[in-house]
């Protein structure tokens, strides 16, 4: 791709970043070279956000229905996953993963909880109280 040729269409992020490209220069060699992206990468993670904005409000309805604990929702808003989750507590995947169930959720310690709120960045009372 030419310099020249460069796609600047604001996408997602530009406002965060920009990305880094190879293009030829007026000699044919190649440099590198800003841009601000491209409508078919907007395009991509407009689709990609959806995806996750809907496992979301997935993970929302399982707690409200009982059928998940706030660990859940806060994991999926936090787009962490359940091998992410451990490693931030120190809990193996297999406790993690017990914990998702409200019963046993209500009986954790407050230690426990404490650990999940750090990695979720809220405190106890919003884990415990979640009102969705």
């Amino acid at each position: 791709m030419k310099k020249e040729d460069l796609p600047q269409e604001p996408g997602a992020l530009s406002r965060l970043t920009r990305e880094v490209c190879y293009v030829k220069n007026e000699d044919g060699k190649y440099e590198t070279a800003l841009s601000d992206g491209w409508n078919v990468k907007k395009d991509a993670l407009d689709s990609a956000w959806v995806e996750v904005n809907e496992r979301i409000e997935e993970a929302r309805k399982a707690v409200m229905n009982g059928e998940k604990s706030p660990i859940y929702y806060f994991m999926e808003l936090r787009l962490m996953d359940v091998g992410v989750l451990s490693g931030y507590t120190g809990n193996f995947t297999f406790f993690t993963k017990r914990h998702f169930k409200p019963s046993v959720f209500k009986d954790l310690s407050e230690r426990q909880l404490a650990k999940y709120a750090s990695a979720f960045d809220i405190t106890v009372s919003e884990l415990k109280n979640f009102k969705g």
